[in-house]
């Protein structure tokens, strides 16, 4: 039995949880934890993607989840004994699996790329340096197994299935650990694609020159229908928000074309982007790193290449 934790917002699963349904449904019976809404559209995308039984996480209000949810999974966890539990790599998802590590007295292993159940323990990918190795590890300890998955690490593919069983749980009172309150939401306003789910990313770095120059890598988007990404070091420099930073402590992206503009190819970024169907890196160095992983390199100054790009568009 695999067990997946999953949110709900506004009427969907967020998407790291659907990749996880995909790969765990490989694995054997699947359980959705869910925290956040229970609507009919939510359940039937859970069952969509292979969950065949959702248990549902209530009683958060406004308080932050992740004490309470981590101390209903483990009683849960205790009856049931799942073989597997995964997360996805979000600020909930780490949250609630460090705090369920601590109350089952169990290890963790966070940023996998890949799992398998062999004689019912797992056996977890990860990938280290920058990708350029790929080590697995077998977890030896009694289940369940305690995985928090890299986002886009498996492709999101729905079953078919139907709408699953529906058990509900509600959240415990863990005192102390759960008095912090919600005041306030926020939501995050942006036009265009979402960066981590868009089909095109057009990035910049720091051989931008300025935060200013920033607009042709918008510009380039626009005319592409594109999501803009940017590595760290321009977003440490206050050029662009932390919201658009691809790579290790950034957002990980999937996408058919990444383009990427004066970005000389830090193994910090690499590591967010690496996988993209096709990447093209323009960089007036031509020993720059980006170019080993790229498909097409143009070796020039952005300032020139890029209105020749959006002029040609």
């Amino acid at each position: 039995m695999v067990w997946v934790f999953a949110q709900a917002a506004n009427g969907a699963v967020e998407p790291v949880a659907l990749e996880l349904l995909t790969k765990a449904r490989t694995l054997g019976s699947v359980t959705a934890l869910l925290l956040g809404e229970s609507t009919n559209d939510v359940l039937a995308e859970l069952g969509d993607y292979g969950a065949s039984h959702v248990i549902h996480l209530t009683g958060a209000g406004d308080a932050l989840p992740a004490a309470a949810s981590a101390a209903a999974i483990a009683g849960l966890a205790e009856e049931q004994k799942p073989a597997l539990i995964l997360f996805g790599s979000t600020y909930t998802g780490r949250d609630v699996a460090g705090r369920l590590s601590v109350r089952l007295d169990r290890p963790i292993l966070a940023n996998a790329v890949d799992v398998a159940l062999e004689d019912g323990s797992a056996l977890v990918t990860n990938e280290i340096f920058g990708g350029t190795k790929i080590i697995k590890t077998a977890i030896t300890s009694p289940s369940p197994s305690l995985v928090v998955a890299r986002p886009k690490a498996f492709t999101a593919e729905p079953a078919g299935g139907g709408t699953p069983d529906v058990t509900e749980s509600a959240l415990p009172d863990v005192g102390h650990a759960g008095s912090a309150i919600i005041t306030e939401r926020h939501a995050e306003t942006a036009s265009g694609p979402k960066l981590e789910e868009a089909e095109i990313v057009v990035s910049g770095g720091r051989g931008l020159g300025s935060a200013e120059n920033y607009g042709l890598v918008e510009s380039l988007a626009a005319k592409l229908r594109a999501a803009t990404g940017a590595t760290r070091a321009i977003v440490d420099a206050g050029w662009v928000p932390y919201a658009k930073q691809v790579g290790q402590t950034g957002k990980t992206v999937k996408p058919k074309i990444y383009i990427a503009c004066g970005i000389s190819g830090a193994m910090q970024h690499l590591v967010g982007m690496k996988d993209s169907d096709t990447i093209i890196a323009i960089n007036k160095d031509p020993e720059a790193p980006i170019f080993d992983v790229a498909d097409l390199g143009i070796v020039g100054d952005v300032h020139s290449v890029i209105p020749k790009l959006i002029e040609a568009l």
